[in-house]
């Protein structure tokens, strides 16, 4: 799927183009982004979770997330409608090492994406962060607050994480609705800072 994909109109509307905005939500296991489709999809998201077994103790590094029962092993998808003609489908990734081979189907066409990040476990999200940079796929980051842990700033965060400085990092409730959508707000607004000046970047020789 493009990043701005047109689609047939519904019903009533044969003339009229479906601008179809994709977005990633990645990060490490357990970092919160099934919470997060689920909480911003205005309609109920399609999961593709199977629960932990034993079989998977010794590879799959729960630490920090002991209580984490389930994983995702495809994706998750939802969906927001920004207004009529306008829709943003969002696309959970596996945070799991054995899935990473999903990721390259995932990104393509992606608008951009969210890297989730826990404190308590940062370098979980280094594997998408080196992703996204390597492809030139915009991203923020946003860090998923967790009960009990110690609060960081987001200069903390970039700096910790060795970001471009024009990377956003921002705060975030994965369970909250609205801080949901602020995130992909924020998301929007920055890929397209990055499309327009590549565009301009790319026209500027000949000009």
């Amino acid at each position: 799927m493009d990043s701005v994909r047109c689609e047939p109109a519904g019903p009533g509307h044969p003339d009229s183009p479906v601008l179809a905005l994709k977005i990633l939500v990645a990060g490490g296991f357990g970092v919160g982004k099934t919470t997060l489709v689920g909480s911003v999809s205005e309609i109920r998201p399609l999961r593709t979770e199977e629960r932990l077994t034993e079989a998977g103790r010794g590879v799959d590094d729960t630490g920090g997330v002991e209580q984490k029962s389930t994983t995702t092993v495809a994706m998750d998808f939802g969906r927001i409608t920004i207004r009529e003609g306008l829709s943003v489908y969002l696309f959970g990734t596996p945070g799991q090492d054995r899935f990473w081979f999903l990721w390259d189907e995932l990104a393509q066409g992606a608008l951009g994406a969210v890297v989730l990040a826990d404190t308590r476990r940062l370098t979980d999200c280094f594997p998408a962060v080196d992703f996204f940079e390597h492809r030139g796929i915009p991203f923020v980051v946003a860090v998923n607050r967790f009960a009990g842990t110690r609060e960081h700033t987001p200069e903390e965060v970039s700096r910790a994480l060795d970001l471009d400085p024009d990377t956003p990092v921002v705060i975030c409730d994965a369970r909250t609705r609205s801080s949901g959508k602020r995130v992909l707000i924020d998301l929007v607004e920055h890929a397209g800072k990055v499309h327009a000046a590549r565009l301009l970047a790319d026209v500027a020789p000949g000009a």
